[in-house]
Order: C-alpha cells, then sequence, then structure tokens
C-alpha cells in the first residue's frame, strides 16, 4: 500500500476534500468534548470521566468486526506505552485542568497541538520540518491564541485558568504530541479501528484504579451520563478512528488541521452552555486559523525531496 512508504511525517499526497471533510468532523466533535467534560464533572468525580470514556469508546468499536482482530505480539508493549501516553494519562488530565479553566482556554491550548507535533516530530526523527510549514502552524496557533484570550469574559463564569490547569492542558499536549508520532507506523500496519480498539482498551484498564474508587463520589444524572456517551462512544471511539485514518493519510502534522478549528466550536458551545461571550477580535482570529490551516494543509514539497533523495 501506498501509506507503507510515505514520510513518517508528510504525505505526499495533496490534502482534498476527503481529508477537509475528515477534519471538519474531528473539529466538531472534538471542539464539542470540553463542553461534554464540563457537564460530566458537574455531577462525578473526575477520575470517573476517563474511565467512562474509554469504556464508552471501546464499546463502540467492538461492534464493527474489523476492529476486533489481534496484533503481533512484538507490538504490544508499544501498544501499551501507547495507550498511556494517548489516552490513559490526558483523559485524566484534561478533566483535572478543567476543574479551574473555561472550555475556551482549554480549547485555545488544545489547538496548539500541531506546534507541539512539530516539535516533537523534529526531536523524534531528528529532522527539522520546513520553514514555510513551521510558520503556517504558527500562524494558525496565533489565531487560535487570538479567538480565545478575546472570545471570553473575565469574570468567574467566563475566562478562568490557574497556573495548574494550564500546566496540566499542556502536559496534554506534550503527552498526544508524543503520541501521534508512535501511532503512526502503527496505523499504516494495523489500520485505525483496530489500532483504536486496542488503545482504548489499554487506556481503560490503565483508568481502573482510580476510576472505580471514583464512582462512589459520584452521584446519577442524566446528563452525565448523555455526556459521557457522547464523549466515549463518538468523541473517542468513532471520532479516533476517524482521525486515525486521516493520520495515515496526510501524515503528523498536517492530520492535526482539524485541531485548528476546535476553538472556534469551543467557543461558540461556550457561549450557549455556560455563559461565556464573544469579543469582536475574534472573528479576525476565526479568519486566521482558516488561513494557517489552509497553508499547513499545502504538501510540504521540500520534504517530499529529502525523502526522495533529491
Amino acid at each position: 500500500m501506498s501509506e507503507t512508504v510515505a514520510h513518517p511525517q508528510e504525505s505526499d499526497l495533496r490534502f482534498g476534500p476527503a481529508e477537509w471533510a475528515l477534519s471538519g468532523v474531528i473539529s466538531l466533535v472534538w471542539g464539542s468534548s470540553f463542553l461534554f467534560i464540563a457537564i460530566a464533572i458537574d455531577h462525578v468525580a473526575t477520575p470517573v470521566v476517563p474511565m467512562a470514556r474509554t469504556f464508552f469508546g471501546a464499546l463502540a468499536l467492538a461492534y464493527i468486526p474489523s476492529a476486533r482482530r489481534m496484533v503481533e505480539r512484538s507490538d504490544i508493549a508499544r501498544l501499551v506505552l501507547l495507550s498511556f501516553v494517548w489516552m490513559g494519562l490526558p483523559f485524566l488530565l484534561y478533566p483535572i485542568a478543567e476543574e479551574t479553566t473555561s472550555t475556551a482556554i482549554t480549547g485555545m491550548l488544545n489547538g496548539g497541538l500541531p506546534v507541539v507535533t512539530v516539535v516533537v516530530g523534529a526531536i523524534w526523527f531528528r529532522r527539522m520540518p520546513s520553514v514555510f510549514r513551521m510558520v503556517s502552524v504558527l500562524i494558525g496557533f496565533s489565531g487560535i491564541a487570538l479567538i480565545s484570550f478575546s472570545s471570553v469574559s473575565g469574570d468567574e463564569k467566563g475566562a478562568a485558568a490557574d497556573v495548574r490547569g494550564v500546566v496540566l492542558l499542556l502536559l496534554a499536549l506534550l503527552c498526544y504530541g508524543i503520541a501521534v508520532n508512535i501511532a503512526a507506523p502503527l496505523q499504516r500496519k494495523y489500520g485505525s479501528l483496530r489500532l483504536m480498539l486496542w488503545v482504548e482498551s489499554l487506556a481503560f484498564l490503565w483508568s481502573l484504579p482510580l476510576g472505580i474508587p471514583a464512582l462512589f463520589d459520584s452521584h446519577f444524572a442524566w446528563s452525565a451520563l448523555f455526556a459521557l456517551l457522547a464523549l466515549g462512544a463518538v468523541g473517542t471511539g468513532l471520532a479516533f478512528a476517524v482521525y486515525g485514518v486521516l493520520l495515515g493519510r496526510s501524515g503528523t502534522v498536517r492530520g492535526m488541521i482539524g485541531t485548528f478549528f476546535t476553538p472556534i466550536v469551543g467557543v461558540i458551545l461556550g457561549v450557549l452552555f455556560r455563559d461565556e461571550h464573544i469579543r469582536w477580535p475574534a472573528i479576525v482570529g476565526m479568519l486566521i486559523v482558516v488561513a494557517g490551516a489552509i497553508m499547513t494543509s499545502r504538501p510540504d514539497h521540500n520534504e517530499s525531496f529529502r525523502h526522495r533523495g533529491v
């Protein structure tokens, strides 16, 4: 298959309508995940969130026959590591951070994932991305920052954030940046569905020691149950499978394009459901985000030439 010979970080294929559609789905689903987390932790203890999220996600994928296949024994150790850095730890860090950080600020920091991915990838493969690629990602991130810092009020229901919450979110982003570089070759080898089922099942096991005792500190609410169902089955199960497909088709950097738009979704939902307020500079920020995403979606010809030995 052509995917197996692509550069570990880039695809020589143009980022076309199919990739944009996949990115759109991811941005809508993941952008709403911050709201679902906030709704859930209003009623359940924080460690319940990663446990329920991975359980419902794995359950959704388990209904797909092609996902229920074995992997090579030699890859199990990498899968265990991947399950921890991709889901086991970050899925706990996000709800802890959202105890003191608004959905908009969370979305803004999450939108910095392409920047983290470029840095981690450069260290991982000992190869710097092109100047154009780095500038494109930074332009997109500057738009995300403008949206988030200007779109919410400073009152206690607005852009609340503390040092602990920001540090936890940055640590989660670092985990994601490492994870996507581990996941890319495994996704090309096993496909998105099988990889995601294994990762989410193992991440569920990681969540049990804290999640089970936390059930006794929670109380039932239909809103929390529906939020966890959506967060798990759709946001963790199906969306991560879609993301795995996109990762294999477009590479680790351009596969992050959907995260440019998650803050837009997060801010809109925060306004509608969490009493956050949009300000006019956010419109400018949204235009900058779109520009950065379009620039990042272009094939990096310099990378392709280096990969081919030209």
